[in-house]
């Protein structure tokens, strides 16, 4: 059994914002809440003085690169580096070698990491190999255990194959989860257009136009068709109005954000260089103020890291030459911690809510509030010590944050009764 002792309860499920003790059953499920509570007999306790137990976040988007990727991450290493951020689940992206789109694939990676200390699931391919031309087989891919499908890092073009895709996900009750970037508008990914640091690095950018012309589409396809649709890693002001019109009209969408592009900016790629290149890129300003405000009011519902990993080699190369993608798991809570709610701009229990609660009700997992009888999947959250990020559990490096101070930190994440110990 363990007994976590002397922490305070921030549960957005159940509103609850209250010093109280959990007791955990061997079989992991918690058995008692209350202050107070008395250890029983070989009981291990954890000390939770001065920091919240929150439930455990969840990760729609990140990149484990297994299979076939493996010097960059693998399941076991993406989990340690989940587990370390307070994350109790994640969902990894299709983009494999070879392409998840096939049962077996999920059963893979989900076998490997039947022994984490996270749950780890495995998306499904929208399109065969990621080609944009065959639909994969949805259903079999959902029996397997996909909770969504998505040909990340690559958009859906083909306007009459992804309303055929939303048609069948609609009849499947499976969410689709779209990369919206129209190609056709990107001369040069990573980077915004026209930004200075294009400029500096010698490339043309990536046009804001290419994700709202691409989410603007989509929109009008998800209210045709009734499907459920996740826009990914919303980077645009624009893109912030248009989705909020198209909830207004009814359409079944959601929006997530990064922890980088709540924080960061495209100034900031003048300084960073290939470990501030993403798709879509940082924008200006403008664009991050909005996004902040549409996570704050709902339109946009949560925030999920994109997590990729690269090797430092890979990082090294020019500008133009490099791969887009940082990591983000172990860092996302201070991050946000110190861009949101050290601001103002979000109450502790709404960022709890947006990293934990809307991503678990949008991706149908249940079970998560903190209460008597359910499997505990909690994090352990220091909200106001000074933290410096130096060393990661993730094999990868390629982050701006790194010596960047920031405020806040998970210290422990539980799933079960096991306890893994996050930033010191």
């Amino acid at each position: 059994m363990l007994l976590i002792r002397n922490g305070r309860i921030l549960d957005p499920y159940t509103n609850t914002d209250a010093a109280l003790d959990i007791l955990i059953e061997d079989d992991g499920r918690i058995c008692a809440l209350g202050p107070a509570l008395d250890a029983p007999t070989g009981c291990e306790t954890l000390d939770a003085t001065g920091l919240t137990v929150s439930p455990g976040f969840v990760d729609g988007h990140v990149h484990f690169r297994d299979p076939g990727q493996t010097e960059k991450e693998d399941v076991l290493t993406g989990a340690a580096a989940a587990a370390a951020g307070g994350y109790a689940t994640v969902i990894c992206m299709a983009n494999t070698l070879p392409t998840c789109d096939t049962p077996e694939i999920i059963r893979y990676v989900t076998g490997k990491a039947a022994g984490c200390p996270v749950e780890v699931l495995q998306a499904g391919a929208v399109t065969r190999g990621l080609k944009g031309q065959e639909l994969t087989d949805f259903a079999a891919l959902k029996a397997a255990g996909a909770p969504c499908l998505t040909d990340d890092g690559i958009n859906l073009t083909s306007a009459g194959l992804c309303r055929a895709a939303m048609e069948q996900a609609a009849k499947l009750g499976i969410l689709l989860s779209f990369h919206e970037e129209d190609p056709s508008l990107v001369p040069s990914p990573g980077v915004n257009f026209g930004s200075a640091a294009a400029a500096h690095f010698g490339v043309p950018g990536a046009r804001a136009s290419a994700e709202t012309a691409m989410i603007a589409r989509d929109i009008a396809l998800a209210l045709d068709t009734g499907a459920r649709v996740l826009f990914q890693h919303v980077s645009s002001a624009q893109s912030v109005t248009l989705i909020r019109a198209g909830k207004a009209l009814g359409a079944k969408i959601y929006a997530e954000v990064t922890p980088h592009h709540l924080s960061l900016t495209e100034d900031d790629v003048l300084t960073h260089g290939t470990y501030a290149r993403m798709n879509p890129p940082l924008r200006g300003e403008n664009d991050r103020q909005a996004l902040i405000e549409a996570l704050a009011d709902g339109t946009i519902d949560m925030i999920a890291t994109d997590h990729a990993p690269h090797t430092a080699a890979e990082k090294a190369r020019e500008f133009a030459k490099a791969p887009s993608g940082i990591t983000g798991l172990e860092t996302a809570f201070s991050v946000c911690n110190t861009y949101l709610v050290r601001t103002g701009r979000l109450t502790p229990m709404q960022l709890i809510e947006k990293m934990s609660k809307t991503p678990a009700d949008i991706y149908g997992l249940t079970g998560r509030a903190i209460a008597v009888g359910n499997y505990a999947r909690l994090t352990l959250l220091d909200w106001d010590s000074r933290v410096v990020y130096e060393h990661y559990r993730s094999k990868a490096v390629n982050t701006p944050y790194t010596g960047r101070p920031l405020t806040g930190a998970p210290r422990a994440t539980v799933t079960g009764a096991r306890v893994t110990r996050g930033k010191e």
